[in-house]
């Protein structure tokens, strides 16, 4: 099969030829048509994650959209766990965490657990786009989170995907204020035309100048932040956060290391929550993304996304996290 296979650790995946995938017992085997390239994807793809190097050739791609594979194609049946042969699915697998090839490829395996029939109104690009990264924001506001109705959200890193998503989240979600922040003047631009109440910058290496921005945007009161990013952004917004309020890290785009008194602390019991989707059950993902792309099918929730031929993989690989912070889609067909 046709597929983007990864050759040497640190460097772009390769357009070309590679195994097909082979059915077995548990698992539903896809003809993908949408394969998105995200920051978790380049990340295992280094060889520096903490989930450890994946051994060398392999596909990454750590989710995708396609269409059940019928009888016969790469020797199984490819229907399982009541889904019918051409049914469109979502899927995510381990690629780069675990042994096994992903999604950025013409066919893939995914576990029977990991696979969630489509409804229609959604392309195919759109939920390859929201997919992890919106459970990831739906999840942490709702969920990890705690968000109640009302209550004062902070979204950081807003021009990227999480971002975005986290924005539009939080307010189908019933926060009573959303305020955005990132570095780049389009993204805050970009979540204004998302909803965002106010938005601030988070340029400059001071925190203490960053603090003060978000003060002012934020009005006196941030009940949640949303922090994909955490380093110097993740320490001005818990020196701001209000009484009681929590902060949940789920990227550090900005830096590994953020620092917090112990005073600011204790005086605001404030709590610091840390969420990844690999602790998360594949029950409680699903019922996310069914949510997720309820909203999107009405038009209430989008994500940027720029689609991609698979063979331009290379090209697509390089703009990952980088502006105009809209989410590659590979195209396999």
């Amino acid at each position: 099969m046709r597929a983007a296979v990864l050759r040497h650790h640190g460097e772009p995946p390769e357009f070309g030829w590679h195994p097909a995938p082979h059915h077995t017992a548990g698992r539903v085997l896809i003809k993908v048509t949408a394969a998105p390239v995200n920051p978790l994807d380049l990340l295992c793809a280094s060889g520096t994650s903490y989930f450890g190097a994946p051994a060398v050739p392999y596909v990454p791609g750590t989710q995708g959209v396609g269409v059940v594979a019928g009888a016969g194609a790469a020797g199984g049946s490819g229907a399982a766990g009541g889904l019918a042969a051409g049914q469109r699915v979502w899927f995510s697998c381990d690629a780069g965490m675990a042994p096994g090839d992903g999604s950025m490829a013409e066919l893939c395996l995914a576990d029977e657990s990991a696979v969630l029939p489509l409804p229609d109104g959604v392309s195919d690009d759109l939920c390859a786009a929201l997919g992890l990264s919106a459970i990831a924001a739906w999840l942490a506001l709702a969920w990890r989170g705690g968000l109640r109705p009302g209550e004062h959200v902070l979204v950081l890193g807003a021009s990227g995907t999480v971002g975005q998503v986290g924005i539009q989240a939080a307010r189908l979600l019933g926060a009573g204020r959303v305020v955005a922040a990132c570095r780049d003047a389009s993204g805050r631009a970009r979540a204004a035309d998302l909803g965002a109440d106010a938005v601030a910058d988070l340029s400059g290496e001071g925190s203490d100048e960053i603090a003060r921005r978000l003060a002012e945007a934020t009005g006196g009161r941030a009940d949640l932040v949303l922090d994909p990013v955490w380093g110097r952004p993740a320490e001005a917004a818990l020196r701001i956060l209000s009484p009681g309020g929590r902060l949940v890290n789920l990227g550090s785009s900005a830096g590994p290391a953020a620092s917090l008194g112990s005073a600011a602390l204790r005086s605001g019991m404030i709590s610091v929550l840390g969420y990844t989707n690999a602790a998360v059950s594949p029950e409680r993902r699903a019922a996310a993304l069914r949510e997720i792309l309820t909203h999107a099918s009405a038009g209430r929730l989008t994500a940027d996304r720029h689609a991609m031929p698979l063979a331009s993989v290379a090209d697509g690989w390089s703009r990952c996290g980088k502006p105009p912070y809209r989410r590659v889609v590979l195209m396999p067909a």
